[in-house]
């Protein structure tokens, strides 16, 4: 069950990196178009139904790690999306590789490798009692609401995007605690379960607000200051979540200084990432 989990969610990264960047050469063949024109232009483009494709497949995968194996190993193993989107957009738009950013991917991997290892998250139930879910309700969204009060008070782009990307985080994470839930009860009970139960259309509903956290956040400022606290509050969050919903464990006492340097590998190797992207060269043809 262990290996499907993580087989599922290493190709649920490797398809929602392919839908990004097929999404985003689709969308560099039509500048200057915005809005519904924009969405009915890319409508008529093959690259975009094959980032679509992407999204949705990444999606299924990601229900099928999450019943196969505890959120705290399934959510932080989709950060190799950002490796991933790389390794993959590089030839699709034709950009040079950077020496950089290899080094950067090699932190990512490194990093995350080195603190999934150490935690080592196993053991967890699939379903969460009401006295579970309330009080995390009410300090995630409480936490969100904070973000919102945050941003509004604030005119700096670079706390701006930050404090919205991790709205969109924490958004990610309960979107995937209510993913878990569900598809355990579509698992267990059919479809009419799946269909009746609160967390369905909880799933919904978060997973749209995070979009739009995410897309905000993208408008607000530079990458180098949503992607980090996307990335790693994403990966917080739903191994918290996993623990204290789910009942996952993870290993304490002295596997915290590991867990500390693979999570500060992936912050260096994400934030290495979010400077060199913008400056990758294009190749002449």
């Amino acid at each position: 069950m262990m290996v499907l989990a993580v087989l599922f969610a290493v190709l649920g990264a490797v398809s929602n990196a392919t839908g990004t960047a097929f999404q985003r050469k689709a969308a560099s063949t039509l500048p200057g178009r915005t809005g519904l024109r924009l969405l009915l232009a890319l409508a008529r483009r093959p690259a975009w139904a094959v980032g679509i494709a992407g999204v949705t497949g990444a999606a299924v995968f990601q229900a099928l790690a999450l019943v196969n194996g505890p959120m705290a190993l399934v959510q932080p193993l989709f950060m190799l999306e950002l490796p991933f989107a790389l390794l993959i957009a590089v030839p699709l738009l034709h950009r040079r590789p950077n020496p950089a950013g290899w080094w950067a991917i090699a932190g990512v991997v490194a990093g995350l490798a080195l603190l999934l290892a150490s935690a080592a998250p196993h053991g967890g139930r699939q379903q969460a009692a009401m006295t579970r879910w309330i009080p995390v309700l009410v300090l995630t969204l409480g936490a969100i609401a904070v973000t919102v009060l945050l941003v509004r008070s604030s005119s700096s782009p670079l706390f701006r995007a930050a404090a919205l990307a991790t709205g969109a985080a924490v958004g990610n994470a309960l979107a995937a605690a209510f993913m878990k839930s569900a598809t355990a009860r579509l698992a267990d009970a059919g479809l009419p379960a799946f269909l009746t139960t609160w967390q369905t259309y909880a799933c919904a509903l978060t997973g749209i607000a995070a979009l739009l956290f995410l897309e905000n956040a993208l408008q607000a400022g530079p990458l180098v200051a949503s992607q980090p606290a996307l990335t790693i509050g994403d990966a917080a969050v739903s191994l918290t979540l996993g623990v204290v919903l789910f009942g996952e464990s993870v290993r304490t006492g002295w596997w915290l200084l590991p867990e500390a340097i693979g999570a500060g590998l992936i912050l260096w190797g994400v934030v290495r990432l979010t400077r060199v992207v913008p400056h990758l060269k294009g190749v002449i043809r």
